[in-house]
């Protein structure tokens, strides 16, 4: 049976770490400083708890960001593989964005009302990703958690299907996981007052026969997915299985809500246009403004007369839907200037080649030393896993997961100044990202896997 550490030398592993921990330390001495600083005033010595979850022992403090590159407080450039795991997917302060916000800030931040880039960015929204009407915020779960909202209303029903294994931000309603075979609210989940399994349904990914029994009841308003599960590494669907999928979500009278925020790595209208998916409604959060905080989410002009029936005929006050942040004229200019200047089709063709040289490269590695690990590219996203073939299912997926092996790889290439995604393996490519840098990276991590076996 292979494990993710089948074929390492775990002794020479674990020296390995330690060896890199002590370099990290060592070199990055004005990052050890403020990040005792920050200690003093910040919860867990960090801005968001999570920025402890990398795999150096303190926190790197970013100087600056440009491109597919950043340095550090120390001094120290990098390579971005991560890029924000997608928030900066088109490169740092792509320039159209950053000329952009320079204008706008001298003309307002925010005013409570449409600005002059609104109806451009919907119309752009529309053509790119064939869904006709659209909305704003200012995260993809702000964005999942009103459509959600919407479509309980537009349905009358309450229950929503997810994946076992997904992520779509911090909607309390996704943190169901199958334990067992058994939908278990997830454990790791802070403060959480009221029984998310009552209203959620979880199933495996790809499981065709698993969806239809979920469904059949006839009480699940919308299935909430990402077209590729990104979250728990990759996992691919299946031939056939969307086409399927959609016929039995229709059929049993539920909506269907792709969430693109990580896929839309697969062209200019993301995974469901390019693979023939079609959405009722659509959500995209992370790099549709080039990396100011905004979101967006679409849908049919079908739902649409729902959801605008639904609001009409509700008795007057808040909705629950909406932010007074959300849609300002901040982020209304960087999302046309990106989307109409850096998300194009001549962006994405350059990133997927790179891609895929990204790609080869780690395969040739994985084979070169015999290892039982593979490599999924979905567009512009790479990412290298601990088992012979893809995952088929979250659970699946979930077992090949290994923290400690993957932070002694990902503290190896950041030594080497190489930054690739935390929590999992995944690597990005943006327009700004090289050749070079591509062979570097499979360069150092060659050189890695030699150190582990």
């Amino acid at each position: 049976m292979h494990t993710p550490r089948t074929g390492l030398n775990w002794q020479r592993a674990q020296a390995l770490a330690a060896s890199e921990r002590a370099s990290y330390m060592v070199r990055n001495p004005i990052s050890a400083g403020l990040a005792q600083q920050a200690g003093q005033h910040m919860l867990f010595g960090v801005p968001m708890h999570w920025m402890n979850d990398w795999s150096t022992p303190f926190a790197l403090t970013v100087a600056e960001a440009n491109g597919a590159r950043f340095r550090d407080a120390d001094g120290h450039e990098y390579t971005d593989f991560c890029l924000g795991d997608t928030g900066a997917m088109f490169g740092h302060a792509p320039p159209a964005v950053a000329q952009a916000i320079a204008r706008q800030s001298a003309r307002g931040y925010t005013a409570m009302l449409p600005s002059e880039d609104a109806a451009p960015v919907a119309a752009e929204l529309a053509r790119r990703f064939g869904l006709p009407y659209w909305q704003f915020a200012l995260s993809a779960s702000d964005a999942n958690r009103f459509v959600l909202r919407w479509l309980r209303a537009a349905t009358g029903r309450s229950k929503i299907l997810v994946f076992n294994g997904c992520y779509h931000g911090t909607v309390d309603d996704v943190f169901v996981d199958l334990v067992d075979g058994v939908p278990t609210q997830r454990d790791s989940l802070l403060g959480q007052v009221y029984t998310l399994t009552e209203q959620t349904l979880v199933v495996e990914f790809n499981d065709l026969a698993a969806l239809e029994a979920a469904l059949a009841q006839g009480d699940v308003a919308c299935v909430l997915a990402e077209p590729v599960m990104t979250n728990i590494g990759m996992v691919l669907p299946q031939p056939g299985y969307w086409e399927a999928a959609q016929e039995i979500i229709r059929r049993h009278g539920s909506l269907l809500v792709i969430d693109e925020t990580h896929t839309i790595s697969s062209g200019p209208g993301g995974y469901a246009q390019a693979h023939g998916i079609a959405a009722d409604a659509l959500v995209v959060g992370k790099p549709v403004g080039g990396g100011i905080p905004c979101a967006v989410y679409g849908m049919t002009a079908a739902l649409a007369a729902r959801v605008e029936q639904a609001k009409r005929t509700a008795p007057a006050g808040h909705s629950g839907v909406g932010t007074t942040l959300s849609a300002n004229m901040f982020a209304m200019a960087a999302m046309r200037a990106n989307l109409e200047q850096v998300m194009t089709p001549a962006a994405y063709d350059y990133m997927f080649a790179l891609a895929a040289q990204l790609a080869d490269g780690l395969r040739g590695v994985i084979a070169r030393h015999g290892l039982p690990w593979c490599v999924t590219q979905v567009g512009a996203r790479t990412e290298f896993q601990f088992c012979p073939v893809p995952p088929v299912n979250g659970t699946q997926a979930q077992a090949i997961l290994d923290s400690e092996l993957e932070h002694i790889i990902h503290l190896y290439l950041l030594n080497r100044g190489l930054l690739i995604t935390p929590f999992h393996n995944m690597l990005l490519v943006c327009p700004s990202t090289t050749g070079d840098d591509v062979q570097r990276l499979v360069a150092a991590f060659g050189e890695c896997v030699q150190a582990l076996l």
